[in-house]
């Protein structure tokens, strides 16, 4: 049996002062594979963002652990946290977070150039990632000459660089029209069932859920419901009806 790539006990993370605090994240317990899709779903509020920050190592958790591979997190000190996010991780922005002086090429290029891979190499690697995301013929254009589905194919192609082990991808289609926001989630699901990544991926958009192997939901930040199938899944309690409600 395959151990998980990503695996979070116990994880909380609460806002504020004693007394006064905001429960983001509530007593979360997770296990994810390399090759699955995990859609996370959920109201505005619910902890989606905060959930991802720290499944991502972003943001560090009030108590619980989060690991990846080898290596716990919350444990872990900024040098190991940042050597883990520009190799084993990739992170997917709904903003695009593409650097507008740069060319399409120059953005994929940036995550490579931080881990100091040789020019030769590089330039191979960002060919096949444009070749894999359809933008062979947009190289050399910067953003703001590029459409919004196109910029997210560059975020996804800059995203896998480094070959990560875990994808995670905050609301990544929520600025892109229905057809688009479909297209990018296929791209995503082929890149992660074919190169045995494992993907996280945030959404308010129902129709996305059809590519994942495993929906979660969330609702104030507890995970209240799962559907889908999995060699690794922690049980996930029952959603508490609401006051009043008939069982």
């Amino acid at each position: 049996m395959t151990p998980p790539i990503l695996s979070a006990r116990g994880l909380n993370r609460d806002y504020g002062r004693p007394g006064a605090e905001v429960h983001a994240v509530v007593d979360v317990d997770l296990d994810v594979e390399p090759g699955e899709l995990v859609v996370l779903r959920g109201p505005s509020g619910s902890g989606k963002t905060t959930l991802l920050n720290l499944l991502g190592g972003l943001d560090r958790p009030t108590s619980g652990q989060v690991r990846i591979g080898d290596l716990e997190l919350s444990a872990a000190d900024d040098e190991a946290l940042a050597a883990l996010r520009s190799t084993r991780l990739g992170f997917v922005f709904q903003s695009f977070a593409l650097l507008p002086m740069l060319t399409a090429a120059e953005n994929i290029e940036v995550p490579l150039r931080v881990v100091s891979t040789e020019p030769e190499a590089r330039s191979a690697r960002v060919r096949e990632l444009l070749e894999l995301v359809g933008l062979a013929g947009h190289a050399n254009q910067r953003p703001d000459e590029l459409s919004g589905g196109q910029q997210q194919r560059v975020g996804i192609a800059r995203a896998l660089a480094n070959r990560p082990d875990v994808i995670i991808a905050d609301e990544p289609t929520g600025q892109l029209d229905s057809r688009t926001a479909l297209a990018m989630m296929q791209l995503i699901a082929d890149l992660v069932h074919g190169q045995g990544a494992a993907a996280i991926v945030s959404t308010h958009d129902p129709q996305l859920g059809a590519f994942a192997d495993r929906t979660l939901q969330l609702h104030d930040g507890h995970l209240v419901a799962e559907t889908g199938h999995g060699r690794h899944l922690v049980p996930v309690p029952d959603e508490k009806p609401a006051p009043g409600a008939k069982p």
